[in-house]
C-alpha cells in the first residue's frame, strides 16, 4: 500500500506559516499597547506632579504671582492636552490589538480545521490499510486450507 500523503499539506504549512505571522503582529501590537499605556502613566504622574507642587506653593503661604498661575495654567492645559491625545492612542492601539486578536483567532481556527481533516483522512487511511492486510490474511488463510485440502485428498 502506498505511503500516506496528505493533499492539502501545502495548505497546512502556509496556514501554519500565516498563523506564526498574525502571533507575531498580535505580539506587536500587545507591545503597541503597553508602551501607549505607559507613555500615560508618565504624562499622568507628571500631571499628579505639577498638581503637588501648585498645592505646595499654594500652601506654603508666600504670595503667588499671576505669571507664576498662568504658567501653571498653561501647564496644566497642556498636560491635559497631552493625556487626550495619549488616551485616544491607546484607544487606537487596543483597537489595533483586537483587530490582531481577531485575525490570528481566524487563523487558527482555519488551521485547526484543516489539522483536524488531515487526522480524519489519515484515520481513514489506516483503516483502509488494516481492511487491506486482513484481506490478504484472509486469502492466505483460504490458501492455506485449500492446499491442505488438496493434499488430504490425495
Amino acid at each position: 500500500m502506498k505511503k500516506f500523503k496528505f493533499q492539502l499539506e501545502t495548505l497546512l504549512k502556509v496556514t501554519r506559516m500565516k498563523k506564526e505571522d498574525a502571533e507575531v503582529a498580535f505580539a506587536e501590537a500587545s507591545r503597541k499597547v503597553e508602551e501607549a499605556r505607559g507613555a500615560l502613566d508618565g504624562l499622568l504622574k507628571e500631571m499628579q506632579q505639577g498638581q503637588q507642587e501648585y498645592e505646595a506653593l499654594s500652601t506654603e503661604g508666600t504670595k503667588v504671582t499671576v505669571g507664576r498661575l498662568m504658567t501653571f495654567n498653561s501647564f496644566f492645559a497642556w498636560k491635559r492636552e497631552q493625556i487626550e491625545m495619549q488616551q485616544g492612542i491607546l484607544l487606537q492601539m487596543r483597537n489595533e490589538r483586537q483587530k490582531k486578536l481577531k485575525e490570528l483567532m481566524d487563523v487558527m481556527s482555519y488551521l485547526k480545521s484543516i489539522e483536524q481533516l488531515k487526522e480524519k483522512r489519515l484515520q481513514e487511511y489506516k483503516e483502509e490499510a488494516m481492511q487491506e492486510e486482513q484481506k490478504m490474511l484472509d486469502e492466505i488463510g483460504l490458501q492455506l486450507t485449500m492446499r491442505r485440502k488438496a493434499g488430504e485428498a490425495l
